[in-house]
């Protein structure tokens, strides 16, 4: 008798829903869902979920309960991360889900995001044996994860997400050049830790998980005239693709941005500073390549959970 399984993703900007059916020793996906529920959005900062934020989160979960119910589900696994993680009312906002939707909220560290997201782009690509950075960029949180197929070297996660960015330092549209300087300072002050460990594991290669690195993958395939598939494990990006789509971001304002085939709603404002944080990052270190996985958080939380379960 098959099971089915739900991994409920409760990202600061993006909630979403992974529904997996047991087939034999294996899971395999059935539903996906994604929705721009914001929950950071005016509080992040002052680690806050505002009451709008808590007000779509209940009515996205409403929905995904919904769906779940749908799919016969046994079980569901649901986790916070950087928003609720830091919320100085996070587990207010916990037991009004619970109240709300019946579902039960475990709010994970970033370490543990981070062990996640790694299992999710194993899932997805050959790391092989040289070292690789993965990269997965939040609205509250990045994470970045140092290893191959077999070994996680270095992990950690810095709560400089998107709409933390976008909030202290995009105030213009488009950005300005000064927004744009400020932005860099405060990646060489706060992104020290991770300088010194690339200078010294000398990863060549750059993983993007998700979110930022899908859109910049449909933008770049848009324009280059390339066919890729919904349900690829890993779409493709080049170091020059990026740059071109880079340039783009920062010289464009939002209506601009939109126009861009392959940007949609939800990542047009907090891609710019994204962008740029990924710019830094490439300008500042040794890297060769760049790879898109599709597989983040919650593909890695089924593959942890899925071997666990019964």
């Amino acid at each position: 008798m098959n099971t089915s399984l739900a991994i409920i993703d409760l990202g600061t900007n993006t909630f979403h829903l992974l529904i997996a059916e047991k087939q034999g020793d294996s899971f395999h996906i059935i539903h996906r869902d994604r929705q721009a529920v914001k929950i950071g959005k005016g509080g992040i900062n002052r680690d806050m979920i505002t009451d709008d934020g808590l007000a779509r989160a209940l009515k996205t979960l409403k929905d995904f309960k919904q769906k779940i119910n749908s799919a016969g589900m046994a079980q569901i696994f649901a986790f916070g991360t950087s928003a609720l993680r830091n919320a100085k009312n996070g587990s207010a906002v916990i037991q009004e889900i619970k109240k709300e939707t019946g579902i039960e909220v475990t709010v994970i560290s970033g370490d543990q995001e981070a062990e996640f997201i790694c299992f999710g782009v194993r899932a997805a690509l050959n790391l092989g044996e040289e070292k690789s950075l993965i990269m997965d960029i939040g609205g509250g949180s990045v994470e970045f994860i140092i290893a191959n197929d077999t070994t996680i070297f270095w992990k950690r996660s810095f709560e400089i997400g998107a709409q933390r960015l976008l909030e202290l330092f995009h105030k213009n549209d488009p950005i300005t050049e000064n927004e744009i300087s400020l932005l860099n300072e405060y990646f060489s002050e706060v992104l020290k830790p991770l300088m010194e460990i690339i200078n010294q594991l000398q990863p060549k290669t750059l993983v993007g998980s998700s979110g930022t690195f899908d859109t910049l993958s449909d933008i770049f395939c848009l324009e280059e005239n390339i066919i890729r598939n919904d349900d690829d494990r890993e779409t493709p990006l080049t170091l020059e693709g990026f740059q071109k789509i880079h340039l783009q971001l920062v010289t464009k304002n939002r209506l601009q941005r939109m126009a861009i085939p392959g940007m949609i709603e939800m990542r047009v404002d907090m891609i710019v500073v994204a962008s740029c944080m990924i710019d830094y990052l490439l300008k500042n270190s040794p890297f060769k390549r760049i790879r898109v996985s599709t597989y983040a958080l919650k593909e890695g939380a089924l593959a942890y959970l899925g071997k666990q379960f019964n």
